[in-house]
């Protein structure tokens, strides 16, 4: 068994939280086949081990994944723990994407998540990505009127861009920023992350093992489930995959020196970008939770990181991180 560190407190805003989450969105959605026995005792694992922060959506599983973990912490005390969901998507599977960001469509789905996660409240409540046809002043006034009324303790935002994130701060302050962010996903170094510093607004990095990928457990598709997302995005496609791999391969070689996974080196890289910075890697496994976690205790020298950054240069990764339609409602 893997030996998980006690786990440090870091800071969104002003919610304190475990210095690593849980990403729940593959026990419903993405990855397949769920699987709620394993995915309820990840959870719980998780919980006994000081993760504080767990991360779902309305749209993971369109509202199964809210019910997932509605029953896996029913009976557990609701101070250990901050529950993060959002809101915005309001298709369906196989419907062209829709997003949500008026007052009453806000409010709607706030009450819907509350029925299935069966609490009173919200610890954190994003808005999964920007509605370009709504002003954000709206949005962000309808959730801190969720504020005002107890539903809701503290406003997040998704894949916004940073001239949006300074409009909704002036609404209500955001206390943190959900973005993907890993080795090979960094457009948000350059403009984002610095105004969210300036703001107070921690990040939140979700995919911060590029879906798996540099984990380097896998090498091709085979294996992966016909519903896996992964098979329509364009860093998986021929081509791109074989150029990435190559990237995992120097991770590997690097992990390899200092007795790790690729994986722990690639979440201590993300984990060492701040103080402000939580990331949520996914699993249903309780073994890939421990492994995770572990990561925590990973030290990483300024040489490291800098060997850690030539080794997966952003310019050197193939493909794009969603299809061109997705991209579209990234960094708005």
């Amino acid at each position: 068994m893997t030996t998980v560190p006690a786990l440090p407190t870091r800071h969104l805003g002003s919610l304190a939280v475990a210095a690593q989450g849980l990403g729940c969105m593959g026990m419903s959605h993405g990855y397949g086949a769920a699987d709620d026995t394993q995915s309820i005792a990840t959870l719980h694992h998780a919980l006994d081990l000081g993760v504080t922060l767990l991360d779902t959506s309305d749209f993971y599983g369109f509202g199964h994944n809210e019910e997932l973990i509605g029953r896996a912490i029913a009976g557990r005390p609701r101070d250990e723990l901050v529950l993060a969901t959002k809101f915005g998507f309001a298709n369906r599977l196989g419907e062209p994407t829709r997003i949500r960001g008026d007052a009453a469509y806000v409010r709607q789905a706030c009450e819907a998540s509350l029925r299935r996660l069966g609490v009173d409240h919200i610890d954190l409540y994003y808005q999964h990505r920007v509605d370009p046809a709504v002003p954000i002043e709206e949005t962000v006034g309808a959730m801190a009127e969720l504020v005002r009324e107890g539903k809701v303790r503290h406003l997040g935002l998704s894949e916004a861009g940073a001239h949006t994130i300074r409009r909704a701060h002036a609404v209500h302050p955001i206390a943190a920023l959900q973005s993907e962010w890993s080795l090979w996903t960094r457009d948000l170094e350059a403009e984002i992350a610095p105004v969210c510093r300036e703001l107070g607004i921690g990040i939140v990095p979700f995919s911060p093992l590029g879906r798996g990928f540099l984990t380097g457990r896998f090498s091709s598709l085979d294996g992966l489930e016909a519903s896996d997302v992964r098979r329509t995005q364009p860093r998986f496609a021929d081509g791109n995959l074989e150029r990435n791999l190559a990237i995992v391969a120097k991770l590997n070689e690097l992990a390899g020196e200092k007795g790790i996974t690729a994986g722990q080196l690639a979440l201590a890289w993300i984990q060492h970008r701040g103080q402000d910075v939580v990331p949520i890697p996914g699993t249903r496994r309780r073994t890939y939770l421990e492994e995770n976690l572990a990561a925590l205790a990973v030290e990483l020298s300024p040489q490291d990181l800098a060997a850690i950054e030539a080794a997966a240069p952003p310019e050197e990764v193939a493909g794009t991180r969603y299809d061109a339609t997705s991209l579209t409602f990234v960094n708005n």
